[in-house]
């Protein structure tokens, strides 16, 4: 049973990070037909000498339709007033309405999710070149946090998907690295757990697609892959609990490969993006190691 006080602490750390108002972006772009298809982008603010290191970021939520890349708008300013050129990509959550048998909005769709960020990051180049030219596409980090550190894992993943994916790319992406957020990381591990109520099962279409849908999304399942990768997780995370990233660590280091961990003690879930803790400064300087 979770303890009272570490709800009640969770609850005001939600408040905290989304106090903030949503910030406007500086230009939005479309990467296909639907209305989620966008990507706001936010220029580096203060003075700029050339380009400068490009950071995506993908929202979470669960990938429940409610939540959408708004929330995060803080975050991406955070991080473009510490000089980075910033991408904010929507995509495709669960319908907005509850299902049968389901505890409100279901996550995900399966496979539009996949499609949609597979469709922003391979756009990204050609859309930042027109909206975003201070941006150096040769250094571009990608973040996200619960859900969208989940999808971040995964889209620096794609060239170690199965032969015959739609979303497999043929060489590595062209990326500094991964900065995952209390990531959804390890989808096993995250359901035996409950996290955010089953969501990781139901973006898969539910337990009957489970076993053969699980390799081509679960970031735990597509390792090694080669690129520098870093998660930072709040100790005190009652929402993606740390189990879940010391998972996916342990199985990269069983892939043969090295993923650095950073946790922080007395922070939970939201204190990642909130431009007003002390945590979300520690991501930033994560992402400025990658980057810079």
């Amino acid at each position: 049973m979770t303890d009272p006080a570490a709800v009640e602490r969770d609850a005001a750390e939600a408040a905290s990070a989304f106090a903030h108002p949503a910030v406007a972006p500086d230009v939005t772009a479309a990467y296909g037909e639907h209305p989620d298809h966008v990507v706001d982008f936010y220029a580096p603010r203060g003075e700029t000498t050339g380009p400068v290191p490009l950071v995506v970021v993908l929202h979470g939520g669960a990938w429940r339709a409610p939540y959408d890349r708004q929330h995060i708008t803080p975050f991406a300013d955070f991080l473009a007033r510490r000089g980075f050129a910033v991408a904010n990509v929507e995509y495709r959550r669960g319908s907005s309405l509850p299902h049968q048998n389901a505890e409100g909005p279901v996550a995900g769709r399966w496979p539009e999710t996949f499609d949609d960020v597979a469709a922003a990051m391979d756009a990204l180049p050609g859309l930042v070149a027109t909206a975003l030219p201070q941006a150096d596409v040769r250094r571009v980090v990608v973040t996200g946090h619960s859900a969208g550190g989940h999808l971040a894992l995964w889209a620096a993943a794609r060239h170690v998907l199965r032969s015959g994916s739609p979303w497999r790319l043929s060489a590595p992406p062209m990326l500094r690295g991964v900065v995952a957020l209390a990531p959804i990381a390890d989808f096993t591990v995250a359901e035996e757990l409950g996290v955010c109520g089953g969501a990781s099962a139901q973006l898969l279409g539910g337990a009957e697609h489970w076993d053969e849908r699980l390799p081509s999304a679960d970031p735990a399942s597509l390792l090694p892959t080669g690129m520098a990768t870093a998660v930072v997780q709040g100790r005190d995370d009652i929402v993606v609990p740390q189990e879940v990233a010391e998972a996916y660590v342990a199985a990269a280091a069983k892939a043969g490969e090295m993923v650095g961990l950073t946790l922080l003690d007395g922070v939970g879930h939201f204190p990642l993006i909130d431009p007003a803790a002390d945590a979300c400064a520690v991501v930033a300087e994560e992402i400025s190691q990658l980057a810079w």
